[in-house]
């Protein structure tokens, strides 16, 4: 009986030790959601220093039972997304989590799809990349598309021009005559258009970001060669949502201190099994940044995308209409003292380089005889006017058998206008005043006389038709996948017209960033040589432009690529690529005659001489080019969270509209200079890190590059480069506090002619950005941050004389949740106001004395505040 009582006491004390530990457990569950509230299947949920830990399924959830008491961090991190961290403190209670997942496209592990014929993590290509997500973009305060590129290490974005009429470069490789020669822009792995460097028609013109991108990815050197035609430095990827991940927002944008107001929408979501559709736009109207005395800016855009996916497919049909109205901004008088070597820059008298503009409420029309030889009347307010329709398709199919198929093709409906100021020549009114003869005098209209001290601009209206710049991209894709060779053979296709008139007409007006005045002149005995400020129809200081191209480009590119995994680690990546181009139509240059332009029954002095184009003479274009590129890269696995690789690649650009002006045999395609070739090599060094990662790439390029018309300085422009540099870009995550950031060094040097041995005009040593943030608040729905953004000094031209001093940009956010779905964001760019020069005409200056320079600068301090609503 004894035994039998202490058994009992026994097994209740057990029980009560088990009840006791029972209660002292925890249980802790929740979902995971990525950023648009879906659920993220496949999560690995750890607590940190423990072996306990869950996987979510398809829905998103977790459980993780049985957990002591104490305190632990608990950390949730899928392929793609940033790792999520969070202190919890188990003491018998449930707890219940709800975790959202932010994507990071910095990842190592990130899928990308520029550059490579078939979606590949970073880790397993064996190319510089770069990829952003609308967040990340965010950070920088970006007042234009070219100002979000000015992150991407390695890529040198002018963006001083406005909305469009940025010059973009790559590693060294020069802006030899405007826009991206060697930069290829795309959307939706498509060029925007098929060459970057059309006179008055670059590609960024015609791009625009809003609600719609999904990310973007940038590639610099490598597989660009074989994998695009005409962007062998890199190839710059706009990316647009699927509405695959259900979602949608609505913000309103406002200027603080300079007039703008901006609306953009997006919304895309599950409408059947397995059809997605995503539609999203914006529409803004304002002066913008910079003061015109007019609505300079006004117009938007639409988007629209429906997918279906398949068993083993999906197609995908998308539209875009962009119409829209942007000022661009062209040199600007800035007053430079000082030496070459050490030039002291700032504003002109009655000119703020930052935010004037050579804009005027006086100067909104110009009147002159178009392409046909009719009366017409350009209207400055029309900026870039870029006026875009466009209809594409992509389709990807599993064959069976591991063949997959992908055609991706796209038809746009391109044309629109560029009409902005250009001062061709910015001198005391004495100066102007005497280039029309001796004794002559300046005016206003009104009659007032001009002071012979005061400074006077003879503006060039660059007044362009964008007639038909009409295109059809196409790029299909087969590929097959043996035991560890998969080969893809692919052929692009391309039909671009490029149909624009140049309509250009002659004015007088004072240097004011305020209303600029028109002015007239008289001769010796009073009479007049000009009217109302106009005083030719044409150009006859640059010996006169008028001009008008009626041209086709169809350009044929079969291609091959091999990947052979050699092992587990080492990866072979070897492409061809045969671009075959027919060139057809003709070209014309101007006629000049007697005309009365306004109709008043008196044939005034510059109606003696009005400007056109020769309809009657046009110059025939036939000819075809062709080129072979290559490119070999080699990619090692160190460890799954490094790698290292090297490549090697000859690619070409050829050139458009460039060569109508050198008197070239058009009829003749061996004896055009329509082609420009790059060889490339770079070494490269991928870390991944729990929070973190870092990229550095040592790169070499040899440009040879053959003649190519400048409007601005109204010459031919011929020269050979070589670069070599490092890039190294980087980011990192502690607690609440990220920083990210790039670097690029670049040694460039002209490689023949008369300016062999000098570094290529606007070529700094340095470009870095560097990007600090915090999160915080109880759910991190805060976010306060900074961007640095510069570059070392850089000389104007490849004389080597004048120098544009190095500038920082600095930009700050601030981000704030005033609920789950709604926030406010007050962005600043150039908060200091900094004047930052991207590109003069001049190439020197008088020492020792007052100097009128014609440069571009980066606009100056802007405030903006935007409302968002996501749901």
């Amino acid at each position: 009986m004894k035994n039998y009582t202490n058994l009992k006491g026994l097994c209740s004390l057990l029980l009560l030790l088990v009840t006791t530990l029972s209660f002292a457990q925890t249980k802790i569950s929740g979902t995971v959601n990525d950023q648009k509230g879906m659920p993220i299947p496949g999560v690995n949920i750890i607590l940190d220093g423990t072996t306990k830990g869950a996987v979510t399924d398809f829905d998103g959830k977790f459980a993780i039972t049985n957990v002591e008491d104490g305190t632990y961090t608990l950390k949730a991190s899928s392929i793609g997304y940033s790792t999520y961290s969070q202190s919890i403190t188990a003491n018998g209670s449930a707890i219940v989590l709800k975790i959202t997942l932010a994507d990071d496209a910095e990842s190592l592990d990130q899928v990308i799809i520029t550059g490579v014929v078939n979606p590949r993590s970073k880790i397993e290509s064996s190319i510089s990349v770069t990829s952003m997500q609308p967040a990340t973009i965010k950070q920088s305060a970006p007042r234009t598309t070219a100002e979000i590129f000015r992150t991407i290490p390695g890529i040198r974005a002018e963006s001083s021009g406005g909305e469009g009429n940025a010059n973009i470069a790559v590693r060294g490789v020069p802006i030899s005559s405007g826009g991206s020669k060697y930069v290829q822009l795309q959307e939706d792995g498509l060029p925007v258009l098929l060459y970057g460097d059309i006179s008055f028609g670059t590609a960024d013109i015609f791009t625009r970001f809003d609600y719609n991108v999904k990310r973007i990815e940038a590639i610099r050197g490598g597989s660009a060669s074989t994998l695009t035609s005409n962007g062998p430095g890199g190839i710059i990827n706009i990316i647009n949502k699927t509405g695959k991940n259900e979602g949608g927002a609505i913000g309103t944008t406002f200027g603080l201190d300079y007039n703008s107001f901006r609306t953009d929408f997006s919304y895309g979501s599950k409408i059947g099994d397995g059809l997605y559709f995503h539609t999203g736009g914006f529409y803004r109207a304002g002066e913008g940044v910079r003061e015109t005395g007019f609505t300079a800016n006004n117009g938007g855009q639409l988007k629209l995308s429906l997918t279906k996916e398949f068993e083993k497919g999906s197609i995908r049909v998308y539209a875009k209409y962009l119409n829209d109205r942007a000022a661009a901004y062209l040199p600007m008088p800035i007053q430079v003292t000082g030496t070459n070597s050490d030039p002291d820059w700032g504003n002109a008298p009655n000119f703020d380089a930052t935010t004037g503009s050579l804009h005027s409420a006086n100067l909104t029309q110009t009147v002159g005889l178009g392409a046909d030889g009719q009366l017409r009347r350009g209207d400055v307010t029309d900026g870039m006017r870029p006026i875009s329709t466009s209809v594409g398709m992509q389709a990807n199919f599993d064959l069976g058998n591991n063949w997959k198929v992908s055609n991706n093709g796209r038809f746009s409906s391109n044309n629109g206008a560029f009409v902005s100021p250009f001062p061709s020549q910015v001198a005391d009114a004495t100066t102007i005043a005497d280039s029309f003869g001796t004794g002559s005098t300046l005016a206003f209209t009104d009659g007032t006389p001009v002071s012979g001290s005061s400074l006077v601009a003879r503006i060039h209206m660059f007044d362009v038709e964008l007639n038909n710049f009409n295109n059809f991209m196409n790029d299909f894709k087969l590929s097959k996948s043996f035991d560890n060779l998969d080969v893809t053979v692919g052929y692009f296709k391309s039909f671009q017209s490029i149909s624009m008139s140049w309509l250009w007409n002659s004015y007088l007006q004072e240097v004011n960033d305020d209303n600029a005045r028109l002015i007239n002149v008289f001769d010796a005995t009073g009479g007049a040589l000009s009217e109302n400020g106009l005083y030719a129809y044409g150009t006859p200081f640059w010996g006169n432009l008028h001009r008008n191209y009626d041209t086709d480009y169809n350009v044929s590119a079969p291609y091959v690529n091999f990947i052979l995994e050699a092992s587990d680690k080492f990866t072979i990546d070897a492409s061809l690529r045969y671009d075959k181009g027919r060139v057809s139509g003709s070209f014309t240059s101007g006629t000049e005659r007697e005309f009365d332009v306004n109709n008043d029954g008196v044939i005034s002095v510059p109606e003696q001489n009005v400007f056109a184009v020769d309809t009657a003479n046009p110059t025939a274009v036939d000819y075809d080019y062709d080129y072979v590129s290559y490119s070999l890269g080699l990619n090692y696995k160190l460890q799954d969270n490094q790698a290292v690789f090297g490549r090697y690649s000859r690619g070409a650009s050829a050139k458009a509209d460039r060569i109508l002006f050198s008197g070239l045999d058009y009829l003749d395609g061996d004896r055009i200079n329509a082609l420009d070739f790059i060889n490339q090599a770079e070494i490269g060094y991928k870390r991944g890190f729990e929070n973190g990662a870092i990229y550095a790439t040592a790169f070499y390029a040899k440009t040879e590059e053959e003649g190519g018309f400048e409007a601005s300085t109204n010459s031919i422009v011929e020269n050979d480069y070589k670069s070599l540099g490092i890039e190294l870009e980087g980011f990192y995550r502690f607690n609440d506090f990220s920083l990210r950031g790039a670097i690029t060094w670049t040694d460039a040097e002209v490689d023949s002619g008369d300016n062999a041995g000098n570094t290529p005009r606007r070529q700094p040593d340095f470009i870095y950005n560097l990007i600090p943030s915090y999160n915080f608040g109880n759910e991190k729905q805060n976010s306060v941050g900074l961007s640095f953004i510069g570059q070392s000094k850089a000389f104007a031209q490849d004389s080597n004389e004048l120098v544009m001093p190095g500038f920082l940009i600095v930009n700050s956010f601030v981000n704030v949740g005033i609920t789950k779905s709604l926030n406010v964001n007050i962005a600043a760019n150039n908060i200091f106001d900094s004047l930052g020069i991207t590109e003069s005409e001049e190439g020197s200056i008088v020492e020792g004395q007052t100097n009128i320079v014609r440069a571009r600068p980066l606009p100056g301090r802007s405030i903006s505040l935007t409302l968002q609503y996501m749901f």
